[in-house]
């Protein structure tokens, strides 16, 4: 089943299909060395895979991959990540949340999605349910660097404005 889920960026809206996965809730993650630990009570709004520079550097990769939940539905079991704010290529903030003792990155909330974060899907305890379904800021994509061409495109920042069915 499919899920229509409408996103704005700067220049356009689209429509992204996001796929209903069952996801066993609470699911819980957490850093590198423990000092970190978090559970989630929802399943995510959506996954996916972005390409924009401030990610690509941030990540220390190409893009990062993440999934978008609701903020309310994240709770600390143990520890408190420390956040880093940066202003990405549009003007806007992201507040990037990270373990001070063994550096992994966690979570990201901003100005374009206020109310939901990221989870990184590498600190899940069981990430086999993940699956991106779309590649954002394609606009930024490395060239040498072959998208799966399963997935949806975005050139932009895809910001969830509403759920339709």
């Amino acid at each position: 089943m499919l899920e229509r889920i409408t996103f704005n960026s700067a220049s356009s809206e689209s429509v992204v299909m996001v796929s209903s996965l069952s996801v066993e809730v609470p699911f819980r993650g957490g850093c590198a060395c423990g000092d970190i630990r978090y559970e989630c009570s929802d399943g995510p709004v959506a996954m996916f895979n972005c390409h924009c520079k401030d990610c690509q550097r941030v990540s220390g990769g190409t893009f990062s991959t993440v999934a978008l939940i609701k903020e309310n539905s994240l709770k600390l079991i143990r520890g408190k990540p420390k956040y880093h704010r940066s202003i990405g290529a549009v003007g806007r903030w992201t507040d990037r949340g990270f373990c001070v003792e063994c550096g992994t990155h966690l979570f990201a909330k901003g100005e374009v999605a206020p109310g939901y974060l990221t989870i990184k899907p590498g600190s899940l305890d069981d990430a086999s349910w993940f699956r991106p379904t779309i590649d954002s800021w394609t606009s930024c994509v490395q060239e040498w660097l072959i998208l799966d061409p399963k997935l949806q495109k975005a050139h932009k920042n895809p910001n969830v404005l509403r759920k339709t069915t």
